[in-house]
């Protein structure tokens, strides 16, 4: 999808009023036109029960019980809205949000923590590199399922994951190391080659710690040593975006 297509309404709320006039400013800079919303709790409630709400921000000023009424609003929408906390260096954070970020002290930290948030709120294509099918079917289950707008498809084996990188703008693969033929390393290398700018996350049995395997597998973002959980994928995802993951 072009970002060019693409408008999002996000509800900033507990802001005092300097910190709205530097989301304010910051969001007229965003690579997609922002409709922007400055509230209260109980505003964002009323606007997040209406719906249509793409990125909701607690701000590191609201307070506990009111950040944890909102959540359980926007937790209500469909679809909802990514929530995300703004919190202060060493500040605590509500349960139950998609993200942490750091509560922007002037207009480049603003500009920064808007563009993370649109970047994880657009549609990203991911693609599934595995030979086992069961495996496959495991992880884009936990990817569907998670709050971030994803795309996926799947592809067995390093010609067919190759052929769809090819084919398609992915901005992250799952790759299977333990597929039979080429090894995920060497397919690591064939998707460098096709897709340079594409994120790359290993699925292993093994940690793959030695010295032997570092250099090839240097352009890797991360690893999930199987058998993981949604929330390994949680915290990759989340990392992927430029988030913080909830501690």
């Amino acid at each position: 999808m072009s970002s060019e297509l693409v408008s999002l309404r996000m509800l900033l709320v507990g802001a005092a009023p300097a910190h709205q006039d530097l989301w304010r400013d910051a969001v007229t800079l965003a690579p997609v036109p922002i409709e922007f919303e400055s509230a209260t709790a109980a505003t964002a409630e009323a606007a997040l029960s209406r719906g249509g709400v793409d990125i909701c921000v607690l701000d590191a000023a609201l307070d506990g019980a009111e950040a944890a009424s909102v959540i359980a609003v926007a937790r209500t929408g469909q679809p909802a809205p990514l929530v995300i906390a703004c919190v202060a260096p060493g500040g605590a954070h509500p349960d139950k949000i998609d993200g942490v970020l750091p509560a922007p002290a002037d207009a480049i930290d603003a500009r920064k923590v808007v563009d993370i948030c649109v970047r994880a709120k657009m549609p990203t294509q991911v693609l599934i590199a595995a030979d086992s099918e069961s495996l496959r079917s495991v992880v884009h289950k936990i990817l569907i399922a998670s709050r971030f707008d994803l795309y996926v498809q799947e592809a067995a084996g390093a010609a067919g994951t190759l052929d769809r990188l090819s084919k398609s703008d992915f901005g992250l693969v799952f790759l299977d190391h333990n597929m039979p033929g080429l090894n995920g390393a060497d397919i690591l290398e064939g998707i460098k080659d096709v897709r340079p700018d594409v994120t790359v996350v290993m699925m292993s049995s093994t940690l793959m710690r030695s010295a032997a395997w570092r250099p090839r597998l240097s352009e890797t973002f991360a690893f999930l040593k199987k058998p993981f959980y949604p929330a390994d994928v949680d915290a990759v995802l989340q990392r992927y975006f430029g988030l913080s993951g909830p501690q």
